[in-house]
């Protein structure tokens, strides 16, 4: 486990029941996806940095509150640059201050032991980030349902992934939060010469068959799944074709989270207890 120590300051945030929208005749979007009805994935976290170059923080990539005070992420979204990282909650649209947000600033973070930031297809793209101070549950922002540990979903569950990036391989961010439709592709499939091969790994989930994709500024956010009746954060989004964010047959590849409930536990434990 290895850990980088930043500064910190407070914030506050809050809860609301999922209203997921069906409908996927869309206007901007997560590639081949659409515009989310505002907080209806509330666990849903903007992960911010501030650079030396600039004066104000910006949209870097996603997270999921999964308590009040950590966020899960992916560990190359998050150490791919340097700076001030901060999180909002509570936001749809990231470029107004609608005054359901809440901004707190990250204090500490730890990445998988064996990730490999050179080569992200080796798996262990996990992350957590300490808050500064703790999330305020309300309306518009709420915990993620994590699966059971070592769960696999069955072959075309439903999940929908959800960020504020690119609407295009080559496109601009977005900026009200946006969802795609993306059922899991079991690894049997997914793992085919045709599709991902032995690149993807058991420890990651295939969502969709490419044609609609997470793409950059999405990555470190959730795949959120049905099941039993209620979503569960199944994956954290990973990586994508080198060819571009909706390649057919190159779904997004996401870290498993039901792979690593263990390690997530651990490491949040160990750091209350500092």
């Amino acid at each position: 486990m290895q850990r980088i120590l930043l500064l910190s300051v407070l914030a506050a945030f809050a809860l609301a029941e999922p209203r997921y929208v069906k409908d996927l005749a869309a206007e901007e979007r997560v590639v081949g996806g659409e515009i989310a009805k505002p907080h209806s994935w509330p666990w849903q976290v903007s992960v911010q940095i501030k650079t030396l170059s600039q004066d104000s923080y910006t949209h870097y990539c996603a997270g999921t509150l999964i308590r009040k005070n950590y966020v899960l992420t992916s560990v190359h979204s998050i150490f791919s640059k340097y700076g001030s990282w901060r999180v909002v909650l509570g936001d749809h649209d990231i470029s107004t201050d609608e005054g359901t947000e809440q901004y707190i600033e990250v204090r500490e973070i730890t990445f998988h032991a064996y990730s490999d930031l050179n080569d992200v297809s080796k798996g262990n793209d996990v992350a957590l980030l300490k808050l500064a101070s703790d999330a305020n549950l309300n309306a518009y922002v709420q915990l993620a349902p994590l699966p059971r540990h070592k769960q696999i979903l069955p072959h075309g569950t439903p999940c929908f992934t959800t960020g504020w990036g690119n609407t295009e391989t080559d496109g601009s961010f977005s900026a009200e939060l946006k969802q795609a439709y993306l059922p899991v592709v079991d690894h049997e499939t997914c793992s085919q010469s045709d599709w991902w091969g032995s690149t993807v790994k058991d420890t990651m989930v295939c969502g969709g068959d490419g044609t609609m994709a997470v793409c950059k500024g999405d990555f470190g956010g959730p795949l959120s799944c049905l099941v039993d009746g209620k979503y569960v954060v199944y994956g954290i989004a990973s990586f994508m074709s080198s060819e571009g964010c909706n390649i057919y047959k190159k779904p997004t590849i996401f870290t498993r989270v039901s792979a690593y409930v263990d390690w997530i536990t651990i490491n949040m434990n160990e750091w209350d207890y500092e």
